[in-house]
């Protein structure tokens, strides 16, 4: 997940003894994993383990990731604005399908479903079902308890997934997700070619090694970006996120109808791989302290992979989907009736904050332009509202 933050800011916050022994734990797994494969771990396997390693991975333990006390604040704990503007995009496909379902990949704090029920309770257009697909047990019960809290009435309508459910008919959410993807990585050497970066364990610390690649795909997907002119120069390193592509295939096998909404940071492939952009955009975030090393404080700290929205697109044309938009946050909350609601609340107590939250979604040195959202739609047509003020589908 993409995370709001101070790049600038060097991590010196150590972890308690506690969060230590979970770390060390995690890394004996990661170092037994290598072993297991001669000692070299592609870098997406080790990136896997970091965040979803069962029980370990930063994912699925019980530490706070969200809000004040965790690392990261996300869009829709900035503003309550957020979910309200998504769920005016829900009620459209709502309404188009006569009644359906939400699926949230990834729910986070819960914070997002719980403003779009409660929004679209309030205009009498309430979906049959929220499905919410979360890996982490930890927080499943943590977006239990706030929903029912906030929206108690409306709890009888969300269940929990493991897996994708079939003839899903409706609106997919997957809001700072794909960023948390396990990317591959690799790096360019004096020949033009690709190396694949793996990762070993020497004397007790984590280094990189770049080597010939061994993944399935990831040659042909590099000289792919070299026949565009991009990833040429010798030493530019960089990801490729080669799961994308099986991942909007089973989603597009699971969805009858309906418009997915896929919301993260990231770039067009051109911009994604300029020259300028060497070494790649991989993010690590920890106690609200943003950082590029993921080898520190192993399982306690997120790590993260810009998004290729051309790849994206591609990918999901590919899985028989439609691409139906693609725009900046800041254009699709403003298509979503952003102006309108804050209008609406002028006059309320708490106006102010509200104000606030809504240029940190919108402007652009925040998340207004960071921030990339794409439609993809199956068996159903818009126009829709989010990609009515600027559709930018010709950078991609």
């Amino acid at each position: 997940m993409s995370r709001t933050g101070d790049t600038r800011t060097p991590e010196s916050d150590a972890p308690d003894a506690a969060a230590g022994a979970h770390s060390r734990r995690l890394e004996a797994l990661i170092r037994k994993e290598a072993q297991g494969r001669g000692g070299l771990l592609p870098f997406d396997r080790y990136m896997e383990l970091a965040l979803y390693a069962p029980g370990l991975g930063y994912y699925v333990s019980g530490t706070r990731k969200f809000g004040p006390q965790g690392d990261f604040v996300t869009a829709p704990e900035l503003s309550p604005l957020f979910g309200r503007c998504i769920a005016n995009q829900c009620r459209e496909v709502l309404e188009a399908l006569g009644g359906a379902d939400l699926l949230e990949f990834g729910a986070g704090s819960g914070v997002l479903a719980a403003e779009v029920l409660a929004t679209l309770e309030g205009v009498g257009v309430l979906p049959n079902r929220y499905l919410i697909l979360e890996l982490s047990p930890e927080l499943r019960e943590r977006q239990r308890s706030l929903l029912a809290e906030r929206v108690p009435r409306l709890l009888e309508r969300v269940s929990w997934l493991d897996g994708l459910p079939g003839g899903f008919r409706g609106v997919v959410l997957a809001n700072e997700v794909l960023d948390a993807m396990p990317v591959h990585r690799f790096r360019v050497d004096d020949s033009g070619s690709a190396a694949e970066i793996f990762v070993r364990s020497v004397d007790g610390r984590w280094e990189e090694l770049a080597a010939e690649p061994q993944s399935p795909g990831l040659e042909a997907a590099v000289r792919e970006l070299q026949s565009d002119g991009l990833a040429v120069d010798a030493g530019y390193a960089s990801e490729i996120n080669l799961r994308l592509c099986p991942w909007l295939a089973a989603l597009a096998e699971a969805t009858e109808r309906g418009l997915v909404l896929l919301i993260d940071y990231g770039y067009p492939r051109r911009e994604y791989y300029q020259a300028d952009r060497s070494g790649g955009t991989l993010m690590c975030h920890y106690r609200h302290r943003a950082g590029t090393d993921p080898y520190r404080h192993v399982g306690l700290r997120d790590i993260t992979a810009h998004v290729d929205f051309s790849a994206l697109a591609a990918g999901g044309r590919a899985a028989g989907f439609e691409s139906v938009g693609y725009t900046t946050q800041a254009h699709f909350l403003i298509g979503c009736g952003l102006d309108r609601l804050l209008a609406e609340t002028a006059l309320d107590d708490g106006s102010m904050d509200l104000l606030l939250g809504a240029k940190q979604l919108v402007l652009p040195a925040a998340m207004g332009e960071r921030f990339q959202v794409l439609g993809l739609a199956k068996g159903l047509t818009g126009p829709w509202c989010g990609f009515s003020v600027r559709d930018l589908s010709g950078r991609l």
